[in-house]
């Protein structure tokens, strides 16, 4: 018995001795294994062909063929770096910390760069300080080495600024869940880039899967080539994610950019054969046009990767590798982030800006997108304090024009991985972005960040859970400090636009107008086929909506959205009245001071739009007619709706409409849309208010035409 203990202990021994020894593949070492030992070097020199290959070393291909000699021998300190560099450059790169801690300890001296992959893969795992060990160990052993590696001596300061930043940012969480948007939209294939509209209702990805249009490889990388899929929100869930198909998808790569305010234009990136540019796709219906390219002024000979629209479509933003100075010639540079101001008189973009360098830093920057509040610009950028690879960032552009120091959006949103293509709803509590993560479907995926706001004591530890939604797959959970979140401050107006008669779809054009200046802010069309409109109107202002339709009336509406509002979506359906006798037009946007008939300022836009339907349609013949609400007595209030309805016409006449065509009258309390009763039955006071509010009006109905 003592013998066979003797003999396993030193089996043992020799076992541990051989498990720490980096081990050869050879002959002398695996005496009665040489058909395995054979088949287990024709796999490293299988997978060295991709490892080495030219022009570009194929890490993915390499892979399989490397695990398969490591199952044989896991103890080879080049063949774990192998492993390790491959991981590195695959999808689940924080894998690769093993294998190079492995082949360090195996032989110290396996690669002069050793200590800066394990820098970089502790880094990917978030383990900081080691990866800010590694990386100062490889600064000062290569302090005076002229045969180091420049470009990771380079990447390695970088790195360690990164570092710092990560153990910084993640002291400070944000409030936040984080889900895997699930099986319906995500694959073992890269899905990307996500954009949506602005109540977040349907979206619009990149993805690289064997289904893709043509079956094209892409000989640089080996994936598949780029097509367009969309789906679309059903309750709490996604529509399986389908084909967008042509004219939108070629045989090339197409890739999804950004969607209009509106929802009404699609941008896409084309490849262009190497040199991307965007194009753009008008909506009809459930169709889409095939795409156009832009502007030469965006669509230079350089690369552009990335464009967003601004929320009144006067500014696109993009991203360009062109030269910094504007000459059309040479290499491109670092990416940066540009814009162009729409030329209305020309039809045509106009204006090159780059912004300034307090946002486009010294490295990449690409994913941009503007939040529907105007004001909130997301991009992701290499550079300020990024914690790894890209991050979310945003700036905050003021009423003078200036942008804000970009902000890092934080931990656990952002990662030391690539973490890019940032888009939010309107509302400002849903955001979604692209990232590599851990227990993802295969390659990069697509995620929704839930921001929780200010903190409660929860009744139950589940609390929190309900508030991510019930699409949930994989969920992180931090729930430390508030995330400020002050992009909920715009309200959401959509709906469709009918016909009045017939009830049928209509394509009309929607005028949106700052009230207190009389300024055109921006403009919007509903889809031509099913009349479908959305825009949105961010805080601070009073703001006059006029919808317009050819051999129509037109159609006003008034919201007044004070600064600091709460996130508010409203439906409306509008129903447009053709140029006919006996059709009644309520003015919503003009406006007189208290218990007075005198005109206010910002009346000034409701009138002209009335000025201009009489100049369009110089037979037609109206009459202005005012109403008040039931408060006051019957003459004062006579009195007072007469005086407002005498006050427009006059008005009219001195802007040259005949007065032979204007009739005015006032109804007082004559005519209330909400009776007394009606009113009493309502709830709130706010209620009883907007009731009172419509019973208040100026109206205009056509006599003859």
């Amino acid at each position: 018995m003592k013998n066979i203990i003797r003999l396993l202990f030193v089996s043992f021994l020799t076992t541990s001795v051989f498990a720490q020894t980096d081990t050869p593949f050879d002959k002398s070492v695996f005496k009665e294994q040489k058909d395995q030992l054979k088949e287990a070097v024709k796999n490293i020199s299988e997978g060295d062909k991709y490892f080495y290959g030219e022009p570009f070393s194929d890490y993915k291909q390499a892979l399989p063929y490397y695990e398969k000699a490591y199952a044989f021998n896991p103890n080879n300190a080049e063949l774990n770096f192998k492993v390790g560099i491959c991981y590195l450059n695959t999808n689940f790169r924080t894998k690769s910390l093993d294998y190079f801690s492995k082949a360090q300890k195996l032989n110290p001296s396996v690669s002069a760069d050793i200590k800066y992959y394990l820098g970089q893969s502790s880094q990917l795992n978030s383990k900081w300080d080691e990866a800010l060990k590694y990386y100062n160990e490889y600064l000062s052993d290569n302090q005076s080495n002229k045969n180091a590696n420049s470009s990771l001596m380079e990447n390695a300061r970088k790195r360690i600024t990164e570092c710092n930043s990560g153990k910084a940012l993640q002291k400070k969480p944000a409030r936040v869940f984080i889900d895997n948007l699930g099986g319906n939209i995500n694959s073992e294939y890269p899905e990307y880039s996500m954009i949506m509209n602005a109540d977040g209702s349907e979206i619009y990805f990149t993805t690289r899967r064997n289904t893709t249009t043509g079956g094209g490889v892409d000989e640089v990388n080996g994936g598949y080539f780029e097509d367009i899929f969309y789906a679309k929100k059903d309750g709490k869930k996604w529509t399986p994610a389908a084909n967008l198909g042509a004219p939108i998808n070629t045989d090339g790569h197409d890739a999804t950019v950004a969607l209009s305010p509106d929802g009404q234009k699609m941008l896409v990136y084309i490849d262009d054969k190497g040199n991307g540019n965007i194009y753009e796709s008008i909506r009809t219906g459930n169709t889409w046009s095939k795409p156009k390219k832009l502007d030469d002024i965006i669509s230079s000979p350089f690369h552009e990767s990335s464009a967003c629209y601004s929320v009144d479509g006067k500014r696109l933003y993009f991203i360009s590798n062109r030269p910094k100075d504007g000459s059309k010639k040479g290499a491109g540079g670092d990416r940066d982030i540009y814009y162009v101001t729409w030329n209305a008189e020309k039809s045509k973009w106009d204006n090159l800006v780059r912004l300034p360098d307090n946002i486009n830093s010294q490295y990449d920057e690409d994913g941009i997108f503007v939040h529907p509040d105007g004001k909130t610009l997301y991009f992701s950028s290499k550079g300020h304090n990024s914690m790894g690879g890209y991050d979310i960032f945003y700036t905050v552009l003021d009423e003078k024009g200036n942008f804000s120091n970009p902000v890092n959006i934080g931990w656990p949103v952002n990662t030391p991985d690539d973490d890019i293509f940032f888009t939010m709803t309107a509302s400002g509590r849903f955001g979604y972005m692209t990232s590599f993560r851990e227990k993802g479907f295969g390659e990069k995926d697509l995620y929704k960040v839930t921001f929780l706001g200010e903190p409660k004591q929860p009744l139950l530890n589940t609390e929190d859970i309900l508030l991510a939604g019930l699409d949930v797959i994989k969920q992180e959970k931090t729930i430390e400090p508030i995330v400020k979140n002050d992009r909920g401050e715009l309200a959401l107006l959509k709906g469709t636009i009918y016909d009045d008669k017939t009830k049928k779809p209509l394509y009309a054009k929607i005028e949106l107008y700052d009230n207190v200046t009389g300024a055109l802010l921006a403009e919007f069309e509903s889809d031509k086929e099913n009349g479908r409109y959305m825009l949105s109107l961010p805080a601070g202002k009073n703001y006059g909506i006029a919808v317009k339709a050819d051999g129509y009336l037109f159609h006003s509406e008034n919201f007044d959205i004070p600064k600091g509002a709460d996130y508010t979506e409203y439906n409306k359906d509008v129903y447009m009245k053709k140029i006919e006798v006996g059709e009644v037009i309520v003015l919503k946007n003009i406006f007189y001071d208290l218990g007075k008939h005198t005109l206010r300022p910002e009346s000034k836009s409701e009138l002209d739009r009335l000025i201009k339907l009489m100049n369009d349609n110089p037979t037609l013949k109206i009459q202005i007619s005012g109403h008040t609400d039931s408060r006051g007595s019957d003459q004062s209030n006579k009195e007072l709706s007469l005086n407002r309805a005498k006050e427009v016409v006059n008005y009219l006449v001195n802007a040259g409409i005949a007065a032979a065509r204007l009739k005015y009258e006032g109804y007082g309390e004559e005519q209330l849309i909400y009776s007394d009763a009606d009113i009493a039955k309502l709830k709130t006071t706010k209620e009883k208010e907007a009731a009172h509010q419509e019973n208040r009006r100026t109206e205009f109905k056509i006599l003859s035409k």
